[in-house]
Formats: structure tokens, C-alpha cells, sequence
């Protein structure tokens, strides 16, 4: 559900993007930044609802037998988080016109999870079934893709504790990292700032949080690397 809208204290609070989405694999702390910027920049809010698919907890005991059930349940999420996105940003009745909106998912991470977790023959099944249900999001005005190693993640992970993560398994994070950093070395629907997470926290560094800030709101180019202590 969408958080109600936040007043704008000051100028230069106002957020740089219209529509800024944060992205990257379970763990790399995508959803508590998205909420750290929405708070700084008084943006409405939309984050993935994962306790939503009644399968996800079957798929990570049983891989094979429910990963196509989980990737259509989450592309029928997709649709509806995409139709959530445009009523935020066009207004409809219920949603102020032109709220500024930040999301932790985009909604072409249905496709890479579904590649990621079905053999081709499903996949093709998905690809199918996707193509007659899918709606068509507003694209973001920027994308920042948080990007960390297995180990980092697996560390954050279980410094968490949360009972359905703690099932994971190794192989599959690492092949979760993989398809990230494939899926978004391609990617190019929007401008993209990626940034190393490993030595950068920004959720619990205020002087890390105020380096990414920087970089989001002064980010000229279409993509750009940040890796903290460097100008990539």
C-alpha cells in the first residue's frame, strides 16, 4: 500500500526525479534506502509485496516444483503495481496529480527472475501466459541498481534474521548476482546509476546516505558507476 505523502520542508529537498526506483538482489537493502529517500524528499512510496505470493515460501524449499507458480503470481503482481505506479504519477481519483514516487522494484525484474528460475520449456509457458496480462508501467526517471557481492548479501541476510531468507540457498544468491549484474550490464530503458554497496552503507551511515544523495541528485549522465572514494 502506498504511504501517504510527506510535506516538503525546504527547496532543496524536492526530489531530483519525478519517478526514481531502487533496485538490486534480496539483502542489499534496497527497500530501507527507498524509504530513507522518500523521507528526505517527501516522495510517495510503492514497495514490492513479496508476503503477498503464497508460493514464495514453497519455492525456496522446493525450487523446481514452484517456480512457475511464483513467477506468474508475481507477474500478475507486476500488473497491478504497474497500474498503481501510473494512478500515483497521473492522478486519478484517490492519488494527487503528479505525486513524486519512489518504488524498490522495477517491473521488468519479473522477466530476469523467471529466467533465472524456469527451465526453457516453462519459460516459454511463462513468456506466453506474461505476454496476455501484462500492462505497461511508466518508466522511471532513474534507476539505482544496489549491487554487492553473495558474501555481503548472505552477511545482511542473516543479520536480519527473517525466517523465509534464512531458507536461501547459497547457490541460488549467487546465481541471483549473476543475473543482476547481467541484467543490468544490458539494460538500458532508463538513465541507471549503479553503485557498489560493498563498502558504502547508507543505511546506517548518514555520511554514506549523504554521498548517495549527492550522486543521485547531481547525476547528469545517462549511466554512471559509483564506487565510494572514487568518480567513476
Amino acid at each position: 500500500m502506498s504511504a501517504p505523502p510527506l510535506t516538503v520542508t525546504a527547496p532543496h529537498l524536492r526530489p531530483p526525479h519525478r519517478y526514481l526506483a531502487i533496485e538490486g538482489p534480496i539483502g542489499v537493502g534496497k527497500t530501507t534506502l527507498a524509504r530513507l529517500l522518500a523521507e528526505r524528499w517527501s516522495m510517495r512510496t510503492l514497495f514490492e509485496r513479496p508476503q503477498d505470493n503464497p508460493f514464495l515460501e514453497r519455492f525456496y524449499h522446493d525450487t523446481a516444483r514452484y517456480a512457475l507458480p511464483t513467477q506468474l503470481q508475481f507477474a500478475i503482481q507486476r500488473v497491478q503495481q504497474a497500474q498503481e505506479i501510473a494512478a500515483t504519477l497521473d492522478g486519478t481519483p484517490g492519488h494527487a496529480a503528479h505525486a513524486p514516487l519512489i518504488t524498490d522494484f522495477i517491473t521488468e525484474k519479473t522477466a530476469l527472475f523467471a529466467r533465472l528460475t524456469l527451465p526453457d520449456d516453462e519459460f516459454q509457458l511463462f513468456r506466453e501466459l506474461a505476454k496476455r496480462i501484462d500492462t505497461a508501467g511508466p518508466a522511471p526517471d532513474l534507476v539505482v541498481y544496489l549491487q554487492a557481492s553473495p558474501e555481503v548479501l548472505f552477511a545482511r541476510i542473516q543479520k536480519r534474521g527473517l525466517p523465509m531468507e534464512q531458507q536461501i540457498p547459497d547457490a541460488y544468491l549467487r546465481a541471483l548476482c549473476d543475473a543482476y549484474n547481467d541484467f543490468f550490464y544490458h539494460y538500458d530503458a532508463t538513465p541507471l546509476l549503479t553503485v557498489n554497496a560493498e563498502h558504502l552503507n547508507p543505511l546506517e551511515s548518514d555520511a554514506d546516505l549523504a554521498l548517495l544523495v549527492d550522486r543521485i541528485e547531481n547525476m547528469r549522465g545517462r549511466k554512471e558507476f559509483f564506487v565510494k572514494g572514487t568518480s567513476l
